[in-house]
């Protein structure tokens, strides 16, 4: 305890440390059980085998060192790396407000990052809904989609949405940047392609990589974390993917019912339908919408049947305040249960490339659930293009 707090401050969202095996996200105070820091990081699963949490107590200032617990997510999907819980016990009367991670208890403080630990203070939650979107990448381009989902979230309950980008387009640029003045967008930078080989695919067996999909499960369980003390509820999903109520005309009033019928449940899952963007209804040919990039998603109204030996995957709404940690179609661990909501209360409208081609149009099912909101999806949509694209 004989040195004092120093250390810069890290700024980015992903940091390495000396040994090149361990990258820090962020960490979270977390009093559920007992009083400890949960840092959410991502490290390889058998080469790291120890980590200290150099922590500062205020106000004299010292430095409190705890040996880590390494939690490796068990969804690794065979890759190398994985989305990890470094989770420190705090030191008796103190709050510290920065933590350090190292390799080693001894060492010297100033040549280490400093975190800050986030949800120290509670709050009021300013928000009902937030949705996180994980890892936008590949140059991303999809506008027209991306703006009609964005919308539909704003009319269906969301006050915030979160993104981890990697990158995009120009166009879609202009676009979140219209989106974060307005208040509703956040992004978090997420440069992992900077420190690892990624895999734009889910299992190591598809793409030898260092870690899966852009390390989309440590950016859905930061996103957890980030909004545990500001948001009741937190959306899971992709930006090609709306929870559609079938019996409520939002996410609030259908939560409220669900809420009700599952007393104690933090995390409610709702299936996946794919509605593939290569089957179109000519209806709502907007021909200003024609100049965007990107899918109309009003046109594709035709779902793909289920398969029959085949799992349908689901996305989540959760109470983040019960979840310990997140994969990408459930929750790995959590307080309360996980409820399966059935088809004909919600579903997971899905446009995307079709995953059952060979179908026949009439083999589909035609699903116009969307269409109940056409006229104020279509005026705000609208509004978006002519501030940003138009």
């Amino acid at each position: 305890e004989s040195s004092r707090c120093r250390g810069k401050i890290a700024s980015s969202t992903i940091t390495p440390l000396k040994d090149n095996r361990t990258f820090i996200v962020s960490p979270y105070f977390d009093n559920r059980e007992r009083k400890l820091t949960r840092v959410i990081g991502i490290v390889h699963h058998n080469e790291v085998k120890e980590l200290y949490c150099w922590f500062c107590c205020h106000p004299d200032g010292k430095i409190y060192v705890s040996r880590a617990d390494i939690d490796v997510h068990s969804d690794r999907f065979e890759f190398p790396y994985g989305a990890t819980d470094i989770v420190c016990l705090e030191p008796e009367n103190c709050d510290p407000t920065h933590v350090s991670i190292h390799q080693f208890p001894r060492g010297d403080i100033d040549q280490l990052p400093r975190f800050e630990i986030k949800n120290r203070k509670a709050e009021p939650f300013p928000v009902d809904f937030t949705v996180c979107i994980s890892t936008m990448f590949g140059n991303y381009n999809n506008v027209l989609q991306f703006i009609q989902s964005m919308e539909m979230y704003r009319i269906l309950g969301a006050q915030k949405v979160m993104i981890y980008k990697n990158n995009c387009s120009h166009l879609m640029e202009k676009v979140l940047k219209f989106y974060i003045e307005e208040g509703i967008v956040e992004v978090i930078p997420w440069p992992i392609d900077s420190h690892l080989k990624v895999s734009i695919m889910w299992h190591h067996s598809l793409d030898a990589k260092d870690i899966g999909y852009y390390g989309q499960i440590t950016a859905l369980n930061d996103c957890v974390y980030r909004n545990m003390r500001r948001s009741k509820f937190v959306l899971l999903n992709d930006a090609d993917e709306i929870i559609l109520p079938l019996k409520h005309p939002d996410w609030k009033t259908m939560m409220q019912s669900l809420q009700q019928q599952n007393p104690g449940a933090g995390v409610f899952l709702f299936e996946n339908h794919i509605f593939p963007k290569t089957v179109s209804t000519p209806v709502f040919n907007i021909s200003s919408w024609n100049t965007v990039p990107g899918v109309n998603i009003l046109q594709h109204v035709h779902r793909e049947p289920d398969r029959k030996d085949v799992i349908n995957p689901r996305k989540m709404i959760v109470d983040p305040r019960k979840v310990i940690q997140t994969s990408v179609h459930s929750v790995l661990r959590a307080y309360g249960n996980s409820v399966d909501v059935s088809m004909d209360f919600a579903l997971v409208y899905h446009c995307r490339e079709p995953l059952q081609e060979s179908l026949p149009r009439d083999s589909l099912i035609k699903d116009t659930t969307l269409w109940v909101y056409n006229a104020s999806l279509i005026r705000n949509v609208n509004k978006v293009l002519h501030q940003t694209v138009l």
